[in-house]
């Protein structure tokens, strides 16, 4: 699933440089806000296009209109370079997170992350609501958690795999899934979970948000330096990023 957002707040759209950004959906309210920042004090118009970064990946390796791409993990990165469609300088890390294990708000109980029982417990005829293991980041990683902890086997029967983090996090807000697998800055911006356990970083693999330049005018440049900026580093250390 994409969702499109588009955020403007310029005068006179007609003198506009529109800028396209594909972000990894764990970024949609850290990215907001960092657009409307910066269309605050720049004429420019600025479409950001959120999705599992395996599909977007994919519409770009495709020739969708992109001109930044932002994965939630750097192996669809390595994959786009390996297809000729991102150059190795025009890639920068952008931020990085953490993977914990969510309920819904009300849960009682703790977590034994180590003990099969104790998932399937919590889990009673319900799901494990993680992003799909063999393509979205953070099932991926999830899988590569899982596994280290020797549960992986037992539980992936009992998944509700989903195709980005979002998707996740809604389950298990709706009640829907009583435990999910979600990053760090998804927490942040729901009431309706509580934090059950975050995974040692060792589990996996690091959790990186490479930004890909896919075109060269010197708007998207711009625009690619202020993400990068320490400013915009404060802004998402406040919507949960590392």
């Amino acid at each position: 699933m994409v969702v499109f957002s588009q955020i403007s707040f310029a005068q006179d759209a007609s003198s506009q440089q529109t800028i396209r950004v594909y972000a990894a959906s764990s970024l949609t309210n850290a990215l907001n806000e960092l657009i409307t920042q910066y269309e605050n004090t720049h004429d420019v118009d600025i479409v950001a296009i959120y999705g599992g970064s395996s599909s977007l990946a994919r519409q770009v390796e495709q020739g969708a209109p992109a001109d930044l791409f932002i994965s939630a993990n750097e192996l669809w990165v390595k994959h786009l370079e390996r297809q000729g469609v991102a150059k190795q300088e025009d890639i920068h890390i952008f931020s990085q997170n953490r993977l914990v294990v969510i309920a819904p708000k009300g849960t009682v109980g703790e977590l034994d992350i180590t003990q099969q029982s104790s998932w399937l417990n919590m889990l009673k005829d319900s799901r494990l609501a993680i992003g799909q293991p063999n393509a979205v980041p953070a099932g991926i990683y999830a899988k590569q958690s899982l596994e280290s902890l020797g549960v992986w086997a037992g539980l992936s029967k009992h998944l509700a795999p989903t195709s980005n983090v979002r998707i996740s996090l809604t389950l298990v807000e709706r009640g829907e899934a009583a435990l999910g697998i979600v990053y760090q800055s998804d927490v942040m911006v729901s009431e309706k979970v509580r934090v059950m356990h975050t995974f040692d970083e060792a589990s996996h693999d690091p959790i990186r948000y490479p930004l890909v330049q896919l075109t060269a005018s010197q708007s998207v440049t711009q625009f690619m330096q202020f993400l990068l900026s320490e400013s915009a580093s404060k802004t998402l250390v406040e919507y949960g990023f590392n």
